[in-house]
């Protein structure tokens, strides 16, 4: 089980991209002193984590009621993390994320930005939600839900870490350093997103060899 929590952290903790969103956190709080910044971050943090646990408790039930196997969400899902990574390398990801901050911050009616852009869908957004679904397919059982809400707290925790350190956090790495770690993690991700993917391929096709003398 140790394998499988430490590679669900590294996922998700990758798909996150604390680093990546200490810029753009500080974009979201121009002018904000640092009990300011930390108060934000620690909202945004706990709405992510509820969301994030919502979808890893429900998500299997959810995919069940739509007739879709772990197997195939498991191929999809190790598809699109591939993609993200693919993004990460490329830095189109942060591209997208600094438009959706841009939006946020030329909206004077744009409400709490704990809440949107920075809780969804900048931490809690459609990768993070995959990787956690895919993470609870490994976890069955009582104490696996115990540990996948452990992982995602983790990660979520770091990523509140990075947010409450953002400033001395974006002065310290600069733009070079923050660039080189992500295309490293983006790498990581996208080996386990092949990883993902492969064991739903491979889940697919047996599943699909155990129906076919039935069918026949």
């Amino acid at each position: 089980m140790f394998d499988v929590l430490l590679n669900g952290f590294t996922t998700l903790f990758v798909i996150l991209d604390p680093l990546g969103l200490v810029p753009l956190f500080l974009a979201l709080t121009p002018g904000a002193g640092s009990q300011t910044r930390s108060a934000l971050a620690l909202r945004a943090s706990l709405i992510a984590f509820a969301i994030l646990a919502l979808f890893g408790l429900t998500g299997l039930a959810l995919l069940e009621v739509l007739g879709i196997t772990l197997g195939a969400f498991r191929l999809a899902g190790g598809l699109f993390l591939f993609w993200i990574g693919f993004e990460l390398v490329f830095e189109k990801r942060t591209e997208r994320k600094q438009k959706s901050a841009s939006q946020a911050v030329g909206d004077p009616d744009g409400g709490d930005v704990a809440a949107f852009p920075l809780a969804i869908p900048l931490m809690a957004g459609p990768g993070a939600i995959s990787a956690v679904i895919l993470l609870a397919g490994n976890l069955p059982g009582l104490v696996g839900k115990a540990a996948l809400l452990a992982v995602i707290f983790a990660a979520v925790a770091s990523t509140f870490a990075f947010l409450a350190v953002a400033h001395r956090l974006d002065r310290f790495l600069g733009v070079t350093s923050r660039a080189v770690i992500s295309r490293l993690l983006g790498v990581l991700l996208a080996a386990l997103a092949v990883q993902f993917a492969a064991d739903g391929a491979a889940a697919l096709m047996h599943s699909t060899a155990a129906t076919a003398p039935a069918a026949a």
